[in-house]
């Protein structure tokens, strides 16, 4: 087979390992990421292996990166943004640099791997961005990764009691989220653990609706990691600062009919993942219609989007933690390659 030419869009977890597996064949690859880094968000999320590993895939990470950098195949185009893609024959794309000149390339198929946005919850009840010690995971993630501990924003203290809400953004029919962000369980169930085996003495309370299960031997890591903390079975209501500086949290039990109240040193709020305006704007750009749910969630089997050559990897297409990302990834870019051998 001649070697071809595949312009990925998006340098995270997905599109760094499409563009590694396709680069193992020889194809060209462009991979064009409008940020100054390489990695997303999934570049964010700390290791949380304590005695043994967690599995939760945060070392993969700098591993694709590295590979793409140092591979000969795969020309990387960074602080970058698309502004043309026009199908004939093949894909021609013009593509912006930080600089504003204007390069282009050609292409035979396309991957879209915009990854996803965090869901912003200053909007929802809890007071993030108005108490400092109300923070997001990704927050979370950031404050170990620079402390190798967690503290809270206000004073820098080792907080002594903590809560995690789950499901911020995500299963919201208000907001027209009915998806399950099929992640947010998993990383906070092991970010708990990760916080237990630094300071044994942090009380932690898991307020839920229900437990997402991940991996094969769930059972037996939840049982082991529910021993340790409070699992409440609640709908989260407000959240008071108290003259103590603690922070009040009501909460509404499913299986009792009172609302209840206690006092934390820091909440951790479990946001969503949603799609990204990327999704929209490559849509707009290669002459795609934008599905309902703002993912490309309307694909067959094989990845590819209702336009031939098109395909879409990773969180681009619905909620993925960073090893499903990755397998996800790896079978998109098999699926690429099946594509291109039809064309020869």
């Amino acid at each position: 087979m001649t070697e071809k030419n595949i312009l990925i869009v998006g340098g995270g977890i997905a599109g760094l390992t499409a563009a590694g597996e396709l680069a193992k064949l020889d194809h060209q690859v462009d991979l064009i990421e409008k940020e100054a880094v390489l990695g997303g968000y999934s570049r964010q999320f700390i290791c949380k292996a304590t005695d043994k590993c967690a599995k939760c895939g945060a070392c993969m990470v700098e591993e694709k990166i590295e590979a793409a950098m140092s591979h000969p195949q795969i020309r990387l185009h960074l602080e970058t943004t698309i502004r043309k893609i026009k199908k004939d024959k093949r894909f021609s794309i013009t593509f912006l640099d930080k600089s504003g000149s204007e390069n282009n390339c050609d292409a035979d198929a396309v991957i879209i791997a915009t990854g996803f946005q965090p869901f912003d919850p200053e909007k929802k009840p809890y007071g993030y961005k108005v108490f400092d010690d109300v923070i997001t995971n990704l927050d979370l993630e950031r404050i170990f990764k620079r402390d190798g501990v967690i503290t809270r924003p206000s004073d820098g203290s080792i907080p002594k009691k903590l809560a995690f809400i789950q499901c911020v953004g995500s299963r919201d029919a208000r907001l027209n989220h009915l998806w399950c962000s099929k992640v947010c369980c998993a990383s906070a169930l092991r970010m708990a653990n990760l916080i237990q085996s630094k300071n044994g003495g942090t009380e932690i309370a898991f307020f839920y609706i229900d437990v997402q299960t991940f991996g094969k031997q769930f059972q037996a890591y939840y049982d082991g990691i529910t021993e340790t903390m409070r699992m409440i079975r609640a709908i989260p209501g407000d959240i008071f600062k108290t003259g103590g500086g603690r922070l009040r949290l009501t909460y509404f039990p499913v299986d009792e009919e009172e609302q209840k109240e206690e006092e934390f040193d820091m909440v951790i709020l479990s946001i969503g993942i949603t799609p990204t305006v990327d999704n929209k704007m490559v849509a707009e750009k290669i002459g795609l219609e934008s599905t309902d749910t703002g993912f490309w969630d309307n694909l067959d089997d094989c990845s590819m989007t209702p336009m031939r050559g098109v395909f879409a990897a990773g969180t681009a297409s619905g909620p993925k933690s960073i090893a499903e990302s990755v397998a996800d990834a790896g079978r998109c870019a098999f699926e690429v390659v099946k594509y291109l051998k039809r064309l020869s």
